[in-house]
C-alpha cells in the first residue's frame, strides 16, 4: 500500500544533495518504504552488512558500484546505522567524499541522534523525517502539503478502514491484517522486541526487567499527566531514573510527551506532561484510546510539517489552576493556531473551548468526536468553537 513518505522520500531524493535521515517507531514501514527507493540496501543488523560498514567508505562504494558511470545517481539505504558507535564518523566522510556520486538514505527505530553522540558533527549535512503509523489523510492521499496550504480539504474514508485503523492502530501490519488474533501476536513480539532488545541494546540501562514493569505501567495512563515521583514510588527507583527512563522510552517511539503551553517558556518546563502511547489499539478503555488515537495524529501532523519546511509546529496541551483544560493547542511558529477537544461520544460543547480561544488567540477550536459521521465541510473554515466528526478533521491533516 502506498505511503505518504514514498512520495516525500522521492521529492528529497530527487532534488536535494543532503543525506535523508528517517526515524520512527519499529516496524511503522521504514525499510519497506526506503528498500522500494534504493538500489543498494546494508542493513547494520546483518552481519555481512556490518563487515563492509566497518571496512570502511571505500569498501561500501565498491559495493555500491559509484566508480560506473550511470544515467542517475544510485541511492544508497543504510539501515540501522546508529547502532554502529562510530556512524557519525563513518557517514561524514564517506558524504563528503561521494556526495556528487550518490543520494543516502539512513534510517532508524530510535531517535539517530539520541545515544551515539560521539564524532564529527553532521550539520548541514541530512533532513529529519520522522515517519508515523497510518492516519486517517494518508488513507485518503498520499500527496505532499505544499506552500499552497498545510490543510487538506475533506477526504471520505471508508467504514472498513476507518474501523480498521481506530480498532488494530496505524501500524501497517496488524492495521492492513485487520485480524484480533494476528494483531495480538503481533503486539507481543514488538513488545518483546522493545523491552528484551532495543532497551538493552540503544541504552545503558541496566534494570531491563524494571523498564519492562515502568513501560507496563505508563501503558494504562495514556493521556494522563505524568508525575515522575509518582512513577517512581510505583515502580520502586529514584526520580531522576524515572525520569531518564520515561525519556529512553520516548527515544524509543514507545510512546511521547505533550507538555503544556505558555507564553513564559521557563514556567512550561516545571509543569506536568502528558503521556501518550504510539499504539492506540492496545489501549482498552474508549475515551482514552480516542484521546491517544487524535493526538497521535496530531503529532504526525505537526512533526510532518516541520520536517517539510512548512513552518516551526508543536504540540502542547492547557490546563490552569482551576483545572479548566483543552487537550490539545498546535502552535505555530510560536503562536497558537487551533485548539483541539477530543470526545469519543461526547456533543455537548465544552466551555474550556471558547475561554481558551480567547486567551490565546487560536484562530480555531474544535472538540473532535470519534463516534459523529463524515460530513464533507472544511472544518477550518470555522472560526467559533465547533463539533466536529473526527472522520472529517483528521482526513485534513497529514
Amino acid at each position: 500500500m502506498k505511503r505518504i513518505y514514498d512520495n516525500i522520500l522521492s521529492e528529497h531524493l530527487g532534488s536535494l544533495r543532503q543525506m535523508a535521515f528517517v526515524a520512527g517507531p519499529r516496524q511503522v514501514g521504514k525499510t519497506t518504504t526506503c528498500r522500494a527507493l534504493g538500489d543498494t540496501y546494508l542493513d547494520w543488523d546483518a552481519s555481512a552488512d556490518q563487515r563492509l560498514i566497518v571496512a570502511g567508505a571505500e569498501a561500501v562504494s565498491q559495493a555500491c558500484g559509484l566508480e560506473q558511470l550511470t544515467s542517475e545517481r544510485p541511492v544508497l539505504i543504510l539501515d540501522e546505522l546508529h547502532k554502529y558507535p562510530h556512524w557519525k564518523t563513518f557517514l561524514k566522510g564517506f558524504f563528503d567524499i561521494h556526495e556528487a556520486d550518490c543520494r543516502i538514505v539512513v534510517t532508524g527505530s530510535s531517535r539517530l541522534d539520541t545515544y551515539r553522540r560521539g564524532g564529527d558533527s553532521l550539520m548541514g549535512r541530512y533532513f529529519l523525517y520522522r515517519m508515523h503509523p497510518f492516519s486517517v489523510a494518508e488513507l485518503g492521499t498520499t500527496g505532499v502539503p505544499g506552500n499552497g496550504g498545510l490543510i487538506r480539504e475533506p477526504t471520505f474514508v471508508d467504514d472498513d478502514a476507518w474501523e480498521a485503523l481506530f480498532r488494530f492502530g496505524g501500524f501497517p501490519e496488524p492495521m492492513l491484517s485487520a485480524s484480533d488474533r494476528f494483531s495480538r501476536r503481533w503486539q507481543r513480539l514488538r513488545h518483546l522486541q522493545l523491552f528484551k532488545e532495543d532497551v538493552r541494546d540503544l541504552t545503558r540501562i541496566q534494570d531491563v526487567a524494571l523498564v519492562e514493569i515502568l513501560g507496563l505501567l505508563l501503558a494504562e495512563r495514556s493521556g494522563q499527566q505524568l508525575t515522575v515521583a509518582n512513577l517512581a514510588r510505583d515502580v520502586g527507583v529514584a526520580p531522576n531514573t524515572a525520569k531518564a527512563w520515561v525519556d529512553a522510552l520516548c527515544a524509543l517511539h514507545v510512546g511521547f510527551l505533550v507538555r503544556p503551553w505558555f507564553r513564559n517558556i521557563s514556567s512550561a518546563l516545571r509543569k506536568e506532561p502528558k503521556w501518550f502511547l504510539r499504539d492506540w489499539s492496545v489501549i482498552k478503555d474508549v475515551g482514552q484510546r480516542a484521546e491517544t488515537a487524535i493526538a497521535c495524529h496530531l503529532l504526525k501532523a505537526v512533526e510532518g510539517w516541520t520536517d517539510l519546511g512548512l513552518g516551526t509546529f508543536d504540540l502542547r496541551y492547557l490546563r490552569d489552576k482551576r483545572k479548566r483544560e483543552v487537550d490539545f493547542l498546535v502552535v505555530r511558529d510560536g503562536e497558537p493556531w487551533f485548539l483541539v477537544e477530543a470526545k469519543a461520544r461526547s456533543t455537548s460543547l465544552s466551555p474550556h473551548l471558547g475561554h481558551y480561544q480567547r486567551q490565546t488567540d487560536a484562530a480555531h477550536a474544535f472538540q473532535v468526536v470519534l463516534d459523529l459521521p463524515y460530513v464533507d465541510v472544511d472544518c477550518f473554515s470555522r472560526t467559533a468553537p465547533t463539533v466536529v466528526p473526527a472522520r472529517t478533521f483528521l482526513s485534513q491533516l497529514l
